[in-house]
Parts: C-alpha cells; sequence; structure tokens
C-alpha cells in the first residue's frame, strides 16, 4: 500500500459524499444513487446505528448500519481474544478510516458502495454467521466483547485540526513504528514513528524467514525489474542495506541499483519491511521481524498497551500523533490520496 498526500481540500459534504446518516425520522436531503444507498444530511456526533452506507459484500451491494459494519470489520481485524481497550481501540480506528475514505469518495473498485468486505480493497470484515462457524461455542463471549467495544466508542473518531485521519494500523512492529513517508511517497504529521511494545513473547511468528534459490530470486526481480543485470550468484547482487527511523530496510542496494525496502518486500512477499538479508552464492535468506507495513497502530503493540493498563484514548493518542477523539465533524478536510 501506498499513500501520496498532496494538497489538502476541503469538502463539505452531506455528512460523507457516500455515506447515509439519518437525522432523526426525517432526512434533510435524499437521493438514489446507483448503488441503492440513500444519502442524507445529518446533524455533528452522529451515532452509528445512524450511519446507513453501501456495503459491496462478494457481487452484491447490501445496506448496512455503521455499527453493523463496524461489528464485521472488528472481527475480521482483530482477535476477540485481545483486551477490551485494544478492541476499543481498534473500534475506533476502523470508524475514522471509514469516515476519512468516505470524505475522499467512493473507490474505483466499487463504483456503487461505500465499502467493501475485501480485505486487499478496504477492511477485512467477518458476518456473524462466519463468526459462528469459526468460534463455536465460544461465539456468545467473543461477539459481546466486539459488542461492547464499538458500542463504548460509538460515533467516536481520531481528529487532526477537527478532521478524521486516515487511521491506518498494522499486526505487529519491531519495536518502533513506520512513519508515513518511510513506507509510502507523503508523510502525515500523525503518522509518526514511535515505539510499540510487543515482542517475541506476546507475537505469534514474530520472527519468520523466507528462502529463495538463485533461480527464484533472479526470476522475481527480473520481473520486476527488467533493467537489471545480474552477475554470480545473490552475494554478488545484495549490497548496502541502509535503515530508516524504525529500523526497517530504508534501500537496499540489488545488481548496483538501489530498491526501496518496501519494494523488496512485495517483490518477496516478505512479512515486513524490517529484514535482513543472508545472501549465498546460490540462495538468498530474508528474515523478518513483525508483520504488516508498520505505519499507525500496531495491533499486537495496542493489545500490550491496554494489558499495561492504558485506555483505547490513549492508545490512540500514543500511536497518532497530536490528535484529539471525538465526534466526526459535518465539514470534512481531507487530502487527495493513492492508495495501492
Amino acid at each position: 500500500m501506498r499513500q501520496s498526500a498532496a494538497a489538502a481540500l476541503v469538502l463539505t459534504v452531506l455528512l460523507f459524499g457516500g455515506a447515509y446518516l439519518a437525522a432523526g425520522k426525517h432526512p434533510a436531503q435524499e437521493t438514489e444513487p446507483d448503488g441503492g444507498a440513500v444519502r442524507e444530511q445529518s446533524a455533528q456526533g452522529q451515532k452509528d446505528g445512524g450511519v446507513q452506507l453501501a456495503v459491496k459484500n462478494g457481487d452484491a451491494v447490501e445496506i448496512m448500519a455503521l455499527d453493523v459494519y463496524l461489528q464485521g470489520v472488528v472481527r475480521g481485524e482483530m482477535p476477540a481474544s485481545f483486551e477490551l481497550e485494544a478492541l476499543k481501540a481498534q473500534a475506533a480506528a476502523e470508524r475514522t478510516y471509514i469516515y476519512y475514505q468516505l470524505a475522499a469518495g467512493r473507490k474505483e473498485a466499487h463504483p456503487n458502495a461505500d465499502v467493501c468486505t475485501d480485505p486487499s480493497c478496504c477492511n477485512a470484515w467477518l458476518s456473524e454467521e462466519a463468526a459462528r462457524e469459526k468460534w463455536g461455542g465460544d461465539f456468545d463471549g467473543w461477539e459481546s466483547r466486539i459488542e461492547e467495544a464499538v458500542a463504548a466508542t460509538d460515533g467516536q473518531v481520531a481528529l487532526y485540526d477537527g478532521q478524521p485521519i486516515l487511521a491506518v494500523f498494522h499486526s505487529s512492529s519491531a519495536g518502533k513504528t513506520a512513519g508515513a513517508g518511510d513506507v509510502w511517497s507523503g508523510d502525515m504529521p500523525y503518522l509518526r514513528s514511535v515505539d510499540s511494545p510487543e515482542g517475541e513473547e506476546t507475537v505469534p511468528n514474530y520472527y519468520s524467514a523466507a528462502e529463495f534459490t538463485a533461480a527464484e530470486a533472479k526470476a522475481l526481480l527480473a520481473q520486476a525489474h527488467p533493467e537489471l543485470t545480474f552477475s554470480g550468484g545473490p552475494d554478488k547482487w545484495f549490497g548496502a542495506v541502509e535503515k530508516d527511523e524504525s529500523g526497517r530496510v530504508g534501500t537496499v542496494e540489488v545488481c548496483g541499483a538501489p530498491l526501496r525496502g518496501v519494494e523488496v518486500r512485495r517483490i518477496f512477499s516478505l512479512r515486513s519491511a524490517c529484514f535482513t538479508i543472508d545472501a549465498a552464492a546460490d540462495r538468498v535468506t530474508f528474515r523478518v521481524t513483525g508483520y504488516g507495513h508498520g505505519v499507525g497502530m500496531s495491533q499486537y503493540g495496542a493489545n500490550e498497551l491496554a494489558r499495561q493498563g492504558r485506555t483505547w484514548q490513549e492508545i490512540l493518542l500514543w500511536y497518532y500523533a497530536d490528535i484529539t477523539i471525538g465526534p466526526a465533524p459535518e465539514t470534512v478536510q481531507t487530502a487527495e490520496n493513492v492508495i495501492n
């Protein structure tokens, strides 16, 4: 995923250009877009149950209340066994992310829907039925925690200069999160590198390794960069490594050309850009720490902070710099974004 922040725009929307926001029983304004969702203007501080989203679920577009969609997202994105304050932080971050994306407009992948259930596009989403099957006899207990997390943060979002932030998150970091500019093509003032307390004792598969033969590595690199000239084996291809503030690979020299660590991660499908390279004549091994792009809130870090007694608000303030927490405003200031 790459984030490019261009000039900020102030968008006055009918609270978010794609959501249906009920103002009591009588909408102030109503249209019928292609996807079948009704969009209405609302008073500031609208609760989740009054927000109806057009959700692309498989091939169908469903109308779904924000709290129902959020419950499915929290089920799909974070283990239900996590500390309750971590689940609340996840719910608030997800709500903020949705508000930000709605203000930016519908995506080309689903022009008839506000959001979708495809994790490669929007968020992972797990239905109640799927959760019942997955959790079995534990369903009632886990589900009550999910519902409580969403209800306890009802209508609350993370704000920077009074506007919802791009509240991205990831699974686990290697001691520090990454700044937005270290991973994508533009910085955001609230997405800075910060300490994150998780480690191998609390994170499954915190350390991983990916090994490739010389032929496999060459094929992957050549496919991504056909201009590269290969001589000898991997021990000759990989050169100097420069790391960023968070300890992730900023750039690595490959066949004399500098490649960004995030690109090497993508080429070799590594779990994160925090890796070391062990290159031999006939193979190369990447030893990786953590999982995810590393920007914003670390989920396992949030769980550890919750174990230490931090509230969901304190967790958000830990991972997103200089924010406040409150209801989403009617006038949303956002940035033009490119997220790949």
